[in-house]
């Protein structure tokens, strides 16, 4: 299988999928990324407290947990937590069990805006899938699942 490379560049490999890997994720995620931005900029927020908000959708959760989801470090995420309690889009509750753990969930206003940046990213994603088969998704989500897991298994070693 012979991939496209650059036509202005002789040197950039045009033959070889693993040197096409990084270019080719970067680019997939620097388009999300950027389709993200534009619709959380406008709301005040930034892309990494969206993705905190995202990932309350389901529940709450503690800072742990989500430092371990994103890829920060966890002063950033302290940081991020704080402007988004702030903003009255996320609340800290201590448990009752054990009063140094602090969960993090949505407030009603949160909610509201998580879920409507979500909806315009889902219709964004629609676009995005235009023209693209299921089995195209098939084996998309099929690659990804193996190099997640090849990932994963290196990270244990």
């Amino acid at each position: 299988m012979t991939y496209q490379g650059s036509q202005d560049n002789p040197d950039r490999p045009t033959n070889n999928p693993q040197a096409l890997l990084g270019i080719g994720i970067f680019n997939l995620f620097n388009a999300l990324d950027k389709a993200l931005g534009q619709r959380a900029a406008p709301q005040g927020i930034t892309n990494s407290e969206y993705t905190i908000l995202w990932h309350c959708l389901e529940g709450e959760r503690t800072a742990t947990q989500l430092a371990q989801v994103m890829p920060v470090d966890g002063s950033r995420i302290s940081r991020v937590v704080t402007d988004l309690v702030e903003k009255d889009l996320l609340r800290r509750r201590r448990t009752r069990e054990d009063r140094r753990i602090v969960m993090l969930g949505l407030t009603s206003k949160g909610l509201e805006l998580t879920s409507q940046i979500f909806q315009s990213m889902q219709r964004y994603y629609a676009m995005l899938m235009e023209d693209i088969s299921e089995e195209d998704m098939r084996v998309f989500m099929s690659v990804k699942d193996r190099i997640l897991a090849n990932y994963a298994s290196m990270e244990s070693q």
